[in-house]
């Protein structure tokens, strides 16, 4: 028998791959959809379908126990933030810290 330690990074990097499937299909989804002709079947039957998969996934890596799932859902999670900062515009990645921008005096 597996000891609990490896089942939870088994557990973590199934929800990672069960996010990378979620974020990447809904990124496919919305560059056919909006060229489609029907977007709302393309985004009707995309939600449909990746919720299925990522739902029937907790299901089978969770095995009933709570540390799993909460686990998977962190792999999820940071399969999520991954894909947002793969899925930002260059120039909207912040580099360095925030200044504030100057104010005039008024005198």
């Amino acid at each position: 028998m597996m000891n609990d330690g490896l089942m939870l990074m088994l557990a973590w990097a199934a929800g990672g791959v069960l996010g990378g499937a979620f974020f990447g299909g809904l990124w496919w989804t919305v560059r056919k959809g909006v060229a489609s002709p029907y977007p709302a079947l393309w985004f009707g039957g995309s939600l449909l379908l990746r919720v299925s998969v990522v739902l029937a996934g907790f299901y089978v890596v969770s095995a009933g126990r709570w540390p799993r799932t909460l686990v998977c859902l962190l792999g999820f999670l940071a399969a999520r933030f991954i894909a947002m900062r793969l899925t930002k515009p260059p120039d909207t990645i912040r580099r360095g810290p925030i200044r504030e921008a100057g104010h005039a005096s008024h005198t």
